[in-house]
This record gives structure tokens, sequence and C-alpha cells, in this order.
């Protein structure tokens, strides 16, 4: 399941837009990326011909079985790192930032021995 960086952040975002209102339309995707309208619907369109998502006629975006799971694996990842960075002392706009970097790079085998020594490292603790 190779895709781009840009498509997973594009995913990742509409599946947290999605918790918050079951509209998601592209203006919405624009803003919260920061992104221009233009540059969103290319990538929709993107996303929309590889399966990722489906758009009905009123513009209302939604995840197919295939872009959720890779929005949810790169969001696992997004607040996984983001809250261990933060846990060690990283400034959180810094852990934000960093997170969004290593998420997108991490073998998944990488990623579950990383998850399982921390969730080891944490009943340790206890």
């Amino acid at each position: 399941m190779n895709i781009y960086e840009s498509a997973e952040d594009y995913l990742e975002t509409i599946l947290i837009l999605s918790t918050v209102s079951s509209d998601v339309r592209s203006i919405d995707i624009a803003t919260e990326m920061g992104f221009s309208k233009p540059s969103v619907s290319r990538a929709m369109k993107n996303l929309r011909e590889n399966g990722y998502i489906l758009m009905d006629e009123k513009g209302l975006i939604t995840l197919t079985e295939s872009g959720k799971e890779i929005a949810e694996r790169i969001y696992e990842r997004h607040k996984f790192f983001t809250d261990a960075l933060i846990a060690i002392g990283v400034d959180p706009d810094v852990a934000v930032r960093d997170a969004c970097r290593i998420e997108h790079d991490l073998s998944i085998e990488s990623f579950e021995k990383i998850k399982e020594h921390v969730l080891k490292m944490k009943e340790l603790q206890k």
C-alpha cells in the first residue's frame, strides 16, 4: 500500500474532520491544511480516481475502506509519536511537527516494535 505522503496527509485530515462533522467538503480540507482550493480539488480528484474517497453530488467527501485504513494508520502514528515526544519533554508544537514527519517514513514493522516497546515500558513503570 504505497501512496505519497501528501495523499496520506489529505486522508488523515479527512478522517479528523469527519470526527467533528459528517459533512466534509474540499473547502474544509483547504482551510484545515492551509492549501488553495484548486490544489485540494486536484488532490481530491486523484484520491477519488485511486479509490480512497467518495464524493457525492453535493461535494461531500467520505473515505472508502482503503482510504480509511490508511488514514487511521497514519493518525494512530501521529497521535502515538506526538504523545511520546511530549512525554519525554519536547515542546507540544515541536512534537506535533516532528510526529508528522515521522509518521510517514517509518515501516509498519518498526512502528509496531516501537509501540510494543513503549507499552512494555509503561507496564513496567506501574
